[in-house]
């Protein structure tokens, strides 16, 4: 019996009105680079001739693809960046069934600079609702889906409105394999760099003269995990970054630390622990110690909350699959 043919893509035809030239050349961006991002995040071929465009590929994709060159071209009477394009992009793929339906729910408002962040994914604006109730929150997934910087903008907007004095990021001084004996300068240089997305986070934020002087005042501090030892943090919100490195050790000593008034947030990737072979994860322990306890709410974040380069998405999904095939391997092999 011969093999069935694949399916030849779905060609569907749009036309954009009332034509706008203007309109017309903000949606496609500079040598149509809008175009090329539309098509990446749906999988589809899209040809334009005036304000006529054909598109090709599955069928609901070109039927989604569609809807947003209709979206992106209503929104068209001034430039759209690629942010723009990208962070809508994903604010469609994750669209409930009821189109004027808000993705989901009644999104938290954040008190920060910048007055247009909000949860783009239905996981994204529940784990902002988990952290306004609940003192201590973990958010786990994969690189990409927000859990960094939508922690740092709570904190941000717990800070300035005086639900709390202090802001305290910290993350553990470890990564893919290297040593911080091998980086230059002191302790404090060493540790650097691997503070840097916290300060980044930081200065999106609140600008970058606000926290300077904030960091003079004490109002706002970034260290490495082991300066935590021995602490208590009142009337703090307190972030643990990257925790999927921590020992379960340093997991409980951080937990432990956290005082009257104060919030914690704890954030970490599982897949992409670099602790020395055979080392167990305070993060992964942790969600099995404290899944059922009251007043700790757990996100688990999955690849569609990615929400950067559209390609991200797909480069989780490509090695998520590889890691099953390997998977499924070993276990014939057995």
């Amino acid at each position: 019996m011969s093999a069935k043919a694949p399916a030849k893509p779905r060609a569907i035809e749009l036309l954009l009105s009332p034509v706008n030239n203007s309109q017309l050349a903000n949606l496609c961006g500079a040598l149509d680079e809008n175009l090329r991002q539309i098509e990446t995040a749906f999988d589809v071929s899209i040809a334009r001739r005036g304000e006529h465009f054909t598109l090709r590929g599955d069928k609901d994709q070109t039927a989604r693809a569609s809807e947003a060159l209709q979206m992106f071209y209503a929104k068209a009477k001034n430039t759209l960046t690629v942010d723009e394009i990208q962070l809508g992009l994903i604010e469609l793929i994750n669209r409930p069934a009821r189109k004027d339906a808000p993705v989901g729910g009644n999104t938290p408002s954040l008190m920060t600079r910048k007055s247009e962040l909000h949860g783009r994914t239905p996981r994204q604006v529940e784990y902002l609702k988990h952290i306004q109730e609940h003192d201590i929150t973990f958010g786990i997934g994969p690189a990409g889906t927000g859990k960094t910087y939508l922690a740092v903008a709570s904190a941000v907007d717990a800070f300035e409105r005086e639900l709390v004095q202090r802001i305290v990021l910290t993350r553990p001084a470890v990564e893919a394999g290297e040593r911080l004996g091998f980086l230059p300068g002191d302790l404090a240089q060493k540790v650097d760099p691997y503070l840097r997305p916290l300060y980044d986070a930081l200065y999106d934020l609140m600008g970058f003269d606000k926290v300077s002087k904030l960091f003079e005042r004490g109002a706002i501090e970034i260290a490495p995990l082991a300066y935590m030892r021995g602490r208590t943090l009142n009337h703090a919100f307190i972030i643990l970054d990257e925790a999927q490195n921590t020992t379960p050790e340093q997991m409980k000593m951080f937990l432990t630390r956290i005082g009257i008034g104060a919030k914690a947030v704890v954030t970490g990737d599982v897949t992409q622990i670099d602790l020395q072979r055979g080392q167990k994860s305070g993060l992964i322990e942790a969600r099995k110690i404290l899944r059922e306890v009251r007043g700790i709410a757990f996100t688990e974040f999955q690849k569609e909350d990615v929400v950067r380069h559209p390609l991200v998405a797909r480069i989780v999904s490509a090695y998520e699959a590889h890691a099953a095939a390997l998977e499924e391997k070993e276990s014939k092999k057995e």
